[in-house]
C-alpha cells in the first residue's frame, strides 16, 4: 500500500520541538553529582524519540547527531559513565545544534554546518572517554549568530546609504545587522559608508534597526538585484570546497557504528515494515535531498500507526499519568481562534447594541423580550470568557526559556546565580505573551550583567557567593504584574546622573530616585565601562519601554544600594475584550477600563482644596489625591465645572491614586478594544477605541498616563 506521509511532517515537527525543549528542561535540573536514572532515561528517551521520527522522514543530519547523542547517553544512564558538568555543556550544545537543523528543516533557515560538526566531535570524543580539544561551539542565547552562510535562495540584496555618521555606530549597525544575514559596507564620497546586506528578514525589521543608531528619513535604501544562479552556484560551490578540506562533520566511524548506520540502512530500505521506501516517499512529497519541506497537505486514506509513534504515545501518557491526570487536546491554527475572538467581538458589540436599543422599552408591555435580551447578555458572557479562555496561556511558556540563558550568562562572566521562578501558572494572553519575552530577555540579562556582583564582591560585603534571581508574575485586578529582581548592588545614582549629563539629557541633583531611574531607558543610554557581545550598546532598555508601552503596559524600577534592584512590568490581561465604565465629560463618551476603578462619589466643596500653581486636590478620608478635571486634559466644553456638582471616580494604578472629575456615569459594559495608534496614530492619556451598541466610537483611556501626568504637579506625599 502506497502511503502519502507528508501531512505527518508538520506533526514531526510540532513533537520534535516539544520534545527538544523537554530535553533542556531535564538537562538543567540534572544533579551532575547524584544524577537521578530516571531523568537519565527520560533524556535518553527524547534523543531516541527525535532520532527515530528524523529517521522515518528522511532527515539524515538530524539522525546522525542523536544517534552520536543516543549512544553516549545510553553509555551513562547504564553506568559505563560517570555524568560529568562537560557532559552536561555538550547535551545542551546538541540540543541546540538540533534545534538549528529542525529550523532548517521546518523554516529554511540557515543552518551553521561548523558548529554542528563541532558538537559531533566533541560528543563522538566524550563518548570515547576523551577531554574534547575544542570548546562546544553551538547557538547560545546569550548572542545569536551571525548569519554569515544566509543561503542566498529567495534572500534580498538591499543598499542602505548612511549619512555622515561615525565608525562606531557603523560598527554597532553591522554587529546588529548581522545578526539578520550578510553584511558588507562600502565606501561612499565625502566619507560617508553604504551597507550591502542580504538577507531573509524584511526590510521594516532592518529599518527598525537602524533607527536605533540613527534617524530613518536620513537613510537611502535600494534594493539591489538578486543574485544570478551562477552567483550563488560560485559561492556554494566556494562553501563547499572550504567544508570539505576541513571535513566539517566527518570522522571514521568504528565498526558496531558501521554496522548501526547499514542497518539503519537497512531499515530505511525496507520501509520500517509501514510505509514504502524514504525515498519513493519524498518523492511523492515533492521534498528534495538539499532541504526537506513539507509538500502541500493532502487528505490520504487512514493509515496503521507504527511502533515508533505508539511508543511515543506511550511514554507521554505515562509522562501525564505522573503529573496527575489524563488530558486530550487538539491543535488548532491561532488564525481560526484569532477569528472566533473577532466574531465574538462582534456578537458583544451587537449585544451592546440591542441592551441600548431596548433600554427604552416598557418593562411591563416588554416582559419577555427584556427577558430574552438579559440572557442572550449572560450566554454573551460566558461564551466570551469561554472563548478568551482559549488565548491564555501559562507564564510558563516565558519563565521555561530564562534558566538556559541564565545558566550560559552567568557562566559566561564567571558570577553565580541562583535563578528562583514564582507564579509560573499565571495566565496572559498569548498575543502578549510572545511580545514579552524580548523585553524579558533584556531584564533578565541585565541584571546578571549589572545588578549582580562577582561572588568575591558579594562575599566582601557580608551576601552569599551566590547572587539570587526572581522571576515572579501574579494577577493583580484586571492586570498581570510581572517582576524581575535581583539581591545585587542596586543602581548608581552618581553613575547614571553623570552618564546621562554626559548624553546631554537635562538633569539635575534635586531629581527623585524615580526620576534618576527612568533615565536608563532614554536611547543610546548605558553604564557600561566597554562595549561586550552582552551589553554596552545602549540597545536595550530604550526598546523594553517602548515595547511595553505599545502593549499598554507600563514599567517601574525601585532599587536600593547595596541591597539590589525590582523592575515590575504591568500589562494588561487580554487585548481584545475588557470590561469598562461608560462616562460622560462634555458631548463626549468615554471608556474607563474598570480595573482601575476604586470607588466614585460625589464631594463636598469643603473637601476640595486649591493649592497655588499646582491645581486642585480632594480630600478623601484622609488622604489628599490629585484632581484630574477631564474636561481639561482633552480641552472639552464642559456641562459642569464644579466638582461638588459632577461625580469624581477615584482611579488607582502601579501604587498610586488620583480622582478624575467627569460630569456623569452613563453605565457598565463590556468593549471591544480597537487599535487607535494603529488605525490612527498615538494620543497622549488614550489607550485605544471602540464601537458603541449606537453605533458611535468612544475613546479607551490610558489611565496610568493621567495619574502620571497629575503627580507632575503635586508631590507625591501630601499629609492633612
Amino acid at each position: 500500500m502506497t502511503i502519502d506521509i507528508s501531512q505527518f511532517y508538520q506533526v514531526f515537527f510540532d513533537e520534535a520541538e516539544e520534545l527538544l525543549a523537554e530535553m533542556e528542561r531535564l538537562l538543567l535540573g540534572v544533579d551532575v553529582a547524584m544524577p537521578d536514572p530516571e531523568d537519565l532515561n527520560a533524556i535518553f528517551r527524547t534523543a531516541h524519540s527525535v532520532k527515530g521520527g528524523a529517521s522515518t522522514f528522511g532527515l539524515t543530519d538530524m539522525s546522525e547527531v542523536t544517534h552520536v547523542l543516543e549512544s553516549l547517553l545510553d553509555r551513562i544512564r547504564k553506568g559505563e559513565m560517570a555524568l560529568t558538568s562537560n557532559h552536561v555543556d555538550a547535551f545542551l550544545a546538541a540540543k541546540d545544534s538540533l534545534k538549528m537543523q529542525l529550523d532548517g528543516h521546518r523554516h529554511g533557515a540557515s543552518v551553521d554546518q561548523e558548529a554542528v560538526a563541532n558538537v559531533r566531535m566533541v560528543l563522538h570524543d566524550l563518548a570515547e572517554g576523551l577531554v574534547p580539544q575544542a570548546p562546544v561551539v553551538a547557538p547560545s542565547y546569550l548572542t545569536a549568530q551571525a548569519k554569515s552562510h544566509h543561503p542566498t535562495e529567495g534572500a534580498h540584496r538591499y543598499k542602505i546609504e548612511l549619512p555622515h555618521v561615525e565608525q562606531r555606530d557603523i560598527s554597532a549597525l553591522v554587529d546588529e545587522l548581522g545578526l539578520m544575514g550578510r553584511v558588507k559596507v562600502t565606501p561612499l564620497d565625502g566619507g560617508r559608508s553604504a551597507l550591502i546586506i542580504t538577507t531573509h528578514e524584511s526590510l521594516e525589521d532592518i529599518i527598525a534597526i537602524c533607527s536605533f543608531v540613527l534617524n530613518p528619513e536620513d537613510l537611502k535604501i535600494f534594493e539591489a538585484p538578486a543574485l544570478t544562479p551562477e552567483q550563488r552556484a560560485i559561492e556554494a560551490a566556494e562553501r563547499k570546497r572550504i567544508e570539505d578540506e576541513q571535513g566539517w562533520g566527518f570522522f571514521d566511524m568504528d565498526e558496531e557504528a558501521g554496522a548501526a548506520a547499514s542497518e539503519d540502512i537497512s531499515d530505511d530500505e525496507r520501509g520500517y515494515g509501514f510505509f514504502q521506501p524514504i525515498e519513493q516517499i519524498r518523492a511523492l512529497a515533492g521534498i528534495t535531498n538539499e532541504a526537506p519541506q513539507p509538500a502541500a497537505v493532502q487528505r490520504p486514506d487512514p493509515i496503521e500507526v507504527s511502533e515508533l509513534a505508539a511508543e511515543a504515545a506511550s511514554e507521554k501518557k505515562s509522562a501525564k499519568k505522573d503529573h496527575g491526570a489524563e488530558s486530550s487536546s487538539i491543535r488548532v491554527s491561532v488564525e481560526k481562534v484569532d477569528q472566533l475572538i473577532n466574531l465574538i467581538g462582534e456578537l458583544v458589540i451587537t449585544n451592546a447594541m440591542l441592551e441600548q436599543r431596548s433600554s427604552t422599552l416598557d418593562p411591563m408591555g416588554h416582559e419577555r423580550l427584556l427577558n430574552s435580551i438579559s440572557q442572550l447578555g449572560r450566554n454573551t458572557r460566558e461564551l466570551q470568557e469561554a472563548v478568551m479562555s482559549i488565548r491564555m496561556m501559562p507564564m510558563d511558556f516565558v519563565f521555561s526559556r530564562f534558566p538556559r540563558m541564565v545558566r550560559d550568562l552567568a557562566s559566561k562572566l564567571g558570577k553565580k546565580v541562583d535563578f528562583i521562578t514564582n507564579g509560573a501558572a499565571t495566565e496572559l494572553d498569548k498575543g502578549l505573551i510572545e511580545r514579552i519575552v524580548d523585553p524579558l530577555t533584556h531584564l533578565v540579562r541585565n541584571s546578571i550583567d549589572h545588578g549582580i556582583e562577582m561572588p568575591a564582591a558579594r562575599v566582601a560585603s557580608g551576601k552569599s557567593e551566590a547572587g539570587r534571581l526572581f522571576l515572579s508574575a501574579g494577577h493583580q485586578g484586571g492586570n498581570i504584574v510581572i517582576e524581575v529582581s535581583d539581591d545585587g548592588g542596586g543602581l548608581n545614582r552618581e553613575r547614571i546622573l553623570a552618564k546621562a549629563s554626559e548624553n546631554g539629557l537635562a538633569v539635575s541633583e534635586n531629581m527623585t530616585d524615580e526620576e534618576v531611574w527612568q533615565l536608563i531607558f532614554a536611547p543610546g543610554f548605558s553604564t557600561a565601562e566597554q562595549v561586550t557581545d552582552v551589553s554596552g550598546r545602549g540597545v536595550g532598555m530604550d526598546v523594553v519601554k517602548r515595547n511595553i508601552a505599545s502593549m499598554g503596559g507600563t514599567v517601574d524600577i525601585r532599587s536600593a544600594r547595596g541591597f539590589g534592584t525590582t523592575i515590575s512590568i504591568s500589562l494588561p490581561l487580554t487585548l481584545a475584550i475588557l470590561d469598562g465604565m461608560s462616562i460622560r465629560s462634555g458631548e463626549e463618551i468615554y471608556i474607563l477600563p474598570l480595573s482601575f476603578v476604586v470607588e466614585s462619589l460625589q464631594p463636598a466643596s469643603e473637601d476640595i482644596r486649591e493649592i497655588a500653581g499646582r491645581g486642585r486636590v480632594l480630600k478623601v478620608r484622609g488622604e489628599y489625591l490629585p484632581l484630574i478635571p477631564l474636561y481639561q486634559m482633552f480641552d472639552i466644553e464642559p456641562r459642569i465645572t464644579d466638582p461638588a456638582e459632577g461625580i469624581v471616580v477615584i482611579l488607582e494604578t502601579e501604587g498610586r491614586k488620583a480622582a478624575l472629575f467627569v460630569d456623569e456615569l452613563v453605565g457598565q459594559q463590556q468593549v471591544v478594544v480597537k487599535n487607535l495608534e494603529a488605525n490612527y496614530r498615538k494620543v497622549a492619556g488614550i489607550s485605544g477605541a471602540t464601537i458603541l451598541g449606537d453605533g458611535g466610537v468612544a475613546l479607551i483611556l490610558d489611565v496610568a498616563a493621567l495619574v502620571r501626568s497629575s503627580r507632575q504637579l503635586l508631590d507625591d506625599a501630601i499629609v492633612s
